[in-house]
């Protein structure tokens, strides 16, 4: 009984191993693969990442046109120090202990005017005032309300350079998050056809091991009749040592790229992946004018180049105006009043009015203002420059890419029927060399190109679709169904609709 119990727990124990076997097995397909890459990726998590900090950044600058109010408190200050009084009945000075103590609060609303790089602001304050020793007194100060305006009247504006660059780039960073989804589709594309081509591979193996096998147990029985010789049997036992060999290392490649391909998902390790080979596509035509458009429309590379531009123009105009003489402009109109209680410093208020005017003139700085200037407008002319290169680039990055994808579609039409004529002569080559009819040079041949037709089937698949990814991430447009990914992207999942 005690056996039986044994017998049953060993059974559990290997059921539910099997279990979570069958659980770690995943079978993928390229569009799945690609899905998960977009979904679960950490390159995913970091696009994400770096679309939220651009978002956060937009909403910072449309916040900082918004009204602000604050508040700004002093509840407490103590003061207790020794100062100097004249004492008028000596008719001295004299050092007396003095004790105050103090409070302040006030309510600040500003407003920035982005046009002429001003600032509106409205306030209120009240102030409290004790003081201790040999003369007591309690007094208040309140500035019911205070209307100002100040602004610089020559100075650098960065309200004005904050208009033109901040939406520019946060459309930049939406564009750079779908720019960088297909650049995560593109590795999806790499680590999946490495695993095919492991995966092929190792299939490959398997069955030359199975063939190599089969033959050198034929070649045994055909020796023994003297069909063949004996260098042909040695070199069909070379074969299959070298078909157990080829195994093992194409098994542990198949290990390394179904790791590769697991950690780039962010799965288990240990999970067990199966690639499924897609489909011949079908036919794709795409002009390499039209890509070109779509490329300079979406492409946030040109967007950068732009801001780039913007951001060197800016420090022209800064440095430019600093080296001159600056203006500034202050004007305000309020009320105030002073009294020994709370009530009586809000009752019959005095205006107060302010306006200033304040220059600042350079008068000998060595140079240094003017330096800065001329190595902003330097640097504008290098960024100028850096700007055309980059898109000249891009330009012929996406002619060539256009001319690849197109010559890939009939590429792989042509691997693929070599490869039907390669299994073919193989299994007609094997069939010959079972009866006699072929030799073991004509076999060996016909095994190398079956399997290089394989792995040039699965090449030319996988660079059709790298080229196909790339050419999206590049235009940021589908051909396949005429649209703009911009369009198609809900920038809230990080994923197309």
């Amino acid at each position: 009984m005690r056996i039986r119990r044994i017998e049953i727990l060993v059974c559990l124990l290997l059921c539910l191993a099997a279990g979570a076997h069958a659980q770690r097995t995943l079978r993928l397909t390229l569009g799945r693969t690609i899905e998960m890459a977009n979904d679960s990726s950490l390159s995913a998590f970091r696009n994400q990442n770096m679309y939220l900090s651009g978002y956060w950044e937009y909403r910072t600058y449309k916040a900082e046109r918004l009204p602000s109010l604050t508040m700004n408190l002093t509840p407490a200050r103590y003061y207790r120090y020794i100062t100097q009084r004249y004492d008028s009945e000596m008719d001295m000075d004299v050092y007396r202990e003095q004790q105050m103590f103090s409070a302040t609060g006030g309510l600040s609303l500003e407003q920035n005017f982005d046009w002429l790089g001003g600032r509106f602001y409205v306030d209120t304050q009240l102030d409290f005032m004790r003081n201790f020793g040999d003369t007591k007194s309690t007094q208040y100060s309140a500035v019911p309300v205070r209307i100002g305006y100040e602004q610089d009247l020559l100075g650098y504006n960065a309200f004005h350079w904050d208009r033109k660059i901040e939406p520019l780039k946060f459309e930049k960073a939406k564009k750079q998050f779908v720019y960088q989804t297909e650049q995560v589709s593109e590795e999806a594309v790499t680590y999946f056809f490495e695993l095919a081509m492991a995966q092929a591979e190792y299939n490959l193996a398997r069955e030359n091991l199975a063939s190599s096998d089969t033959l050198y147990a034929i070649g045994e029985r055909r020796q023994q009749i003297a069909a063949i010789s004996q260098a042909d049997l040695l070199t069909l036992r070379l074969d299959r040592v070298n078909a157990r060999n080829a195994l093992r290392n194409s098994e542990i490649s198949l290990k390394r790229a179904m790791s590769a391909l697991a950690t780039f998902l962010n799965l288990d390790k240990d999970t067990r992946i199966e690639i499924d080979l897609p489909v011949r596509p079908r036919t794709l035509s795409v002009l390499a004018d039209e890509a070109l458009g779509h490329a300079r429309a979406n492409n946030p590379v040109y967007l950068e180049q732009r801001q780039n531009i913007l951001e060197a123009e800016r420090e022209v105009d800064r440095t430019k105006k600093e080296s001159h003489f600056n203006a500034s402009f202050n004007a305000s109109v309020g009320f105030n009043q002073v009294a020994d209680n709370f009530r009586a410093a809000y009752r019959n208020p005095l205006q107060q009015d302010l306006v200033s005017l304040s220059i600042s003139i350079p008068l000998v700085d060595w140079g240094v203002r003017k330096g800065k200037y001329n190595m902003a407008k330097n640097n504008l002319d290098v960024v100028k420059i850096a700007a055309r290169q980059e898109e000249i680039s891009v330009e012929e990055d996406v002619v060539m890419t256009v001319n690849d994808f197109n010559v890939q579609q009939d590429l792989i039409r042509s691997a693929e029927e070599a490869l039907d004529l390669a299994e073919m002569a193989y299994d007609q080559t094997r069939r010959r060399f079972i009866i006699g009819k072929s030799d073991i040079n004509s076999l060996t041949l016909s095994l190398n190109r079956q399997q290089e037709a394989w792995k040039n089937y699965i090449g030319a698949l996988q660079n059709y679709w790298l080229n196909y990814y790339k050419i999206r991430r590049l235009t940021l447009h589908d051909f396949e169904h005429g649209c703009a990914l911009f369009d198609r992207f809900d920038f809230d999942k990080g994923s197309y609709r």
